[in-house]
Formats: C-alpha cells, sequence, structure tokens
C-alpha cells in the first residue's frame, strides 16, 4: 500500500470513530488481567467471594476478556470484536443478576455496584459496535477509482488553479460550490442522484505545492470520501499529466449506484469528464461545448443530444 493509499484511508479510519475500539480493547486489556490475576481481589471487589464457582467464572471471564483486548488492539474486524463484547456484557449481567438473589447487606451493594459499571460498559460496547458496523458497511460500499488526463500547462499552474478550491465547481458539473473556511478546511455543496443536495466539511490532509493535494470529509458526512491529485510532468515536455485518485460510499449502497447507472449518473464517467472539462478550462480559460453537446450523461440529456448545427447569423 502506498502513502496516497494511506493517506485515503485515514479520513475512513476516522469517520468510523476507530479509537473507541480501541479504547475498549484497553478497557479488556485491564479487565481481564485484574481477573486472571487477582482472582480472589476481583470476587470480594465484586461482591461474589463467598461463592465456589467464582473461583472458576472469574478467571474464566478474564480469559474472555484478554481475547477481546488482542482482537481490538489488532486493529481488524471492530465491529466483530465489539460486538463479542456486548455479548459478553449480557452473560455478565446475567450472572450478576442472579448472584443478587439470596445475599444480603455489604456484598448485595456490591453486586448492584458492579451491576451497574457493567450496564455502563454495555451500553457504551453497544454504541461501539453500531458505529463499527456502519463503519464496515461503508467501507464495503466504497467506490474507488483512479483517473488521469494530460494538460498543456506546467505542474505549478495546474496546482494553483485546482488549490484555489472555489475553481473546482467551473468542471465539476456536480458541485454547486466550495466555499474555504481557511487554509485547511472548507465546505462543499453538491447535487446527488434525482436532485438531491449533499453539503459536508472537508479538510485538506496533505499539501505539497506543484507536486500533490489530498483532502478527506470531516466525521458526520452524509456521503465519507477523500480524494487526492498528483501533477506529475508529462514524459516529452508535453504539459503535465494530473492524477486523480476519489473514494467515497454513497448512502444508498450497490442499489444506489445502480440507479445512479440507469440515470446516466455513473460516478468513474463523471469524474473522466470532470478532468476533461478541467483541460479545457485550464487550456482556453472555458469549458468548449457546441451547441449540439448534451448538457450532461443522463438518459433524457443523451436523447436530446444532435448533430451541432452552424449558427443562424453564420448561415445567413
Amino acid at each position: 500500500m502506498g502513502e496516497s493509499d494511506l493517506m485515503l484511508l485515514q479520513g475512513e479510519r476516522r469517520e468510523s470513530g476507530g479509537g473507541l475500539p480501541r479504547l475498549l480493547g484497553v478497557v479488556s486489556l485491564a479487565l481481564g488481567a485484574g481477573a486472571l490475576l487477582a482472582p480472589r481481589a476481583t470476587a470480594r471487589l465484586t461482591g461474589v467471594d463467598d461463592s465456589p464457582a467464582a473461583r472458576a467464572v472469574i478467571p474464566a471471564v478474564g480469559a474472555r476478556e484478554l481475547a477481546h483486548a488482542a482482537g481490538l488492539l489488532r486493529g481488524r474486524r471492530p465491529a466483530g470484536w465489539t460486538w463479542t463484547r456486548v455479548a459478553g456484557d449480557a452473560m455478565d449481567l446475567t450472572l450478576l443478576t442472579q448472584a443478587r438473589v439470596g445475599r444480603s447487606g455489604e456484598r448485595r451493594r456490591r453486586i448492584a455496584l458492579t451491576t451497574a459499571v457493567v450496564a455502563g460498559i454495555a451500553a457504551v460496547d453497544l454504541t461501539a459496535a453500531v458505529r463499527a458496523g456502519r463503519a464496515d458497511a461503508a467501507r464495503r460500499r466504497a467506490i474507488d477509482m483512479e483517473l488521469a488526463v494530460t494538460v498543456n500547462r506546467s505542474p505549478a499552474e495546474a496546482y494553483r488553479f485546482w488549490r484555489e478550491l472555489e475553481n473546482l465547481p467551473r468542471f465539476m458539473s456536480h458541485l454547486e460550490s466550495v466555499r474555504a473556511e481557511d487554509l485547511r478546511r472548507s465546505h462543499w455543496t453538491a447535487r446527488g442522484p434525482a436532485g438531491r443536495r449533499i453539503e459536508w466539511h472537508a479538510e485538506i490532509i496533505d499539501d505539497q505545492p506543484n507536486r500533490s493535494l489530498a483532502w478527506r470529509s470531516l466525521p458526520g458526512t452524509r456521503v465519507p470520501n477523500a480524494g487526492q491529485v498528483r501533477f506529475v510532468p508529462a514524459p516529452g515536455d508535453r504539459g503535465t499529466e494530473v492524477r486523480v485518485r476519489l473514494r467515497y460510499a454513497p448512502p444508498a449502497g450497490a442499489l444506489g449506484r445502480a440507479v445512479a447507472k440507469l440515470f446516466g449518473e455513473e460516478p468513474e464517467q463523471q469524474v473522466r469528464d470532470d478532468l476533461r472539462r478541467f483541460k479545457q478550462v485550464l487550456e482556453t480559460g472555458e469549458v468548449v461545448r457546441s451547441e449540439g453537446s448534451p448538457g450532461g450523461i443522463s438518459v433524457r440529456q443523451q436523447v436530446m443530444q444532435r448533430p451541432a448545427q452552424p449558427l443562424r447569423a453564420a448561415r445567413r
């Protein structure tokens, strides 16, 4: 995996709230170590030190927590491991409820306190599991594309034009506006499928003047996305090769992609057309169109396409 891949994945990991599963992994490590290294103290603290079964149950719970810690701290399949913690919490709450039966006094108070603590942890575990599950679903439906175009301009010129983020709607047809809020953050407004408006905030995560620019959406956006554009001198002194990589997760998943293609809004084709318009704007100052060109790539717009005709004044 290259540097650009790592940068694009940073936004995805941040969006998934990846820090919470790791924090729960640390909690599991502490609980598991305590239960295995000091089972008697753990039994006394939780109020079940008078139970013979606790001698076997507490080390078993400790081993389970260490397994959770290993899975969560490795960072693989966080959704699966957080759901196993939820299942473990349910088991612990069941055992604690049974342990309260027949006990009174100080032991009953300790069991009640332990039950409240485990219930609080279970709520956090459930939140983490739901978030991790959503992040996994977003990764599965993510669209990843990489396209390039050669422009007859220097890398510095191409970089400067792209770095002025307000220029992007001039050639990206789906964008309505991009407003820079400071040197790194910006607000984007786009037209989605069926004319729906989508807005999000983004930040620049890597900026190498005249060479490359990378950005990602901030947490909370409806369409998590990240991108990178590189400006590479073209062979033979033919200008600049502009290489763009985009990664985003549409909210409707595979069904949304199928509907978008049906209406001519195929993402890769959109980006290809955007790069063609970028080339035209950079080289000529405007998007070059004939009067017969369609206004887009939807079925309706393509049906309206016809051969270009000379202007009326020119035909006279």
